[in-house]
């Protein structure tokens, strides 16, 4: 029976990487950390906003009240576009980080180059499938959350590990186009019997969330490259080098 590390050894396996290069891992996360706070003080920005809007005294309602509306659609508009867009950015600032911290389990002493190393998906070589990818996951779990919301959640673990999947791919037959839907698919077939286990992992991090956000928001800075990457190292213990070699799948 195949053995695994425990989330205790995961974490371990993390706080060894960035022994002394904490400075890298927090520069390296600094991109998709900024977007997540400018995107928090978008949202509170347009609250706010909308909350004077609503707050028209009784005898300006009847002058008012399609004004009213107009600012607050516009708003809820501009709210929404806002939210995709940080994320779908933070989520590929977050896969590009993810490659990087793959790449540097594998290799302890790898240089990091912050800026682009957090850009790399966004290179000709992983950037459109990887978009694919973001999109097909996104569809399916919505899918699958309208069924009740636990579904959802399910589906979103099976698929968890599709990029980093689909960076190994990449990287074993870099003249072939990896398909993104099998990505997907290799990646619940690998979360069979893991999916809970993943599950905790996250669930762990609740505790250094809780911290961060009393810290006003500084803590993330620690935070954000410790999840990340002991999530890259939970992928490591999972597959055990098994996209390394074409022979293995």
């Amino acid at each position: 029976m195949e053995q695994y590390k425990t989330r205790a050894e995961l974490k371990s396996d993390t706080k060894e990487l960035f022994r002394g290069r904490w400075k890298d891992a927090i520069l390296l996360n600094l991109i998709p950390t900024l977007i997540t706070f400018i995107a928090f003080l978008v949202i509170v920005v347009v609250s706010f906003s909308i909350a004077n809007q609503t707050n028209t005294p009784i005898e300006n309602w009847t002058n008012d009240s399609y004004v009213s509306e107009d600012i607050g659609e516009s708003s809820n508009s501009g709210n929404g576009t806002s939210n995709v867009t940080s994320g779908i950015l933070s989520t590929l600032f977050t896969v590009g980080i993810s490659f990087t911290f793959l790449d540097w389990f594998r290799d302890p002493d790898k240089k990091i180059h912050p800026i682009k190393n957090s850009l790399q998906v966004f290179s000709r070589k992983y950037f459109l499938r990887a978009f694919l990818i973001y999109i097909l996951t996104s569809i399916f779990t919505t899918l699958w959350s309208l069924l009740f919301i636990i579904p959802g959640i399910i589906k979103h673990y099976a698929y968890s590990q599709a990029y980093l999947i689909y960076k190994d791919q990449t990287n074993l037959s870099p003249n072939e186009k990896i398909s993104s839907l099998n990505c997907i698919t290799e990646s619940k077939n690998l979360m069979k019997g893991h999916k809970w286990r993943f599950f905790l992992l996250e669930m762990s991090f609740i505790g250094w969330g809780i911290l961060a956000v009393l810290s006003l928001g500084i803590g993330f800075l620690w935070l954000f490259p410790y999840e990340n990457a002991t999530r890259v190292a939970f992928y490591e213990d999972l597959t055990k080098g098994k996209y390394l070699n074409e022979q293995d799948y």
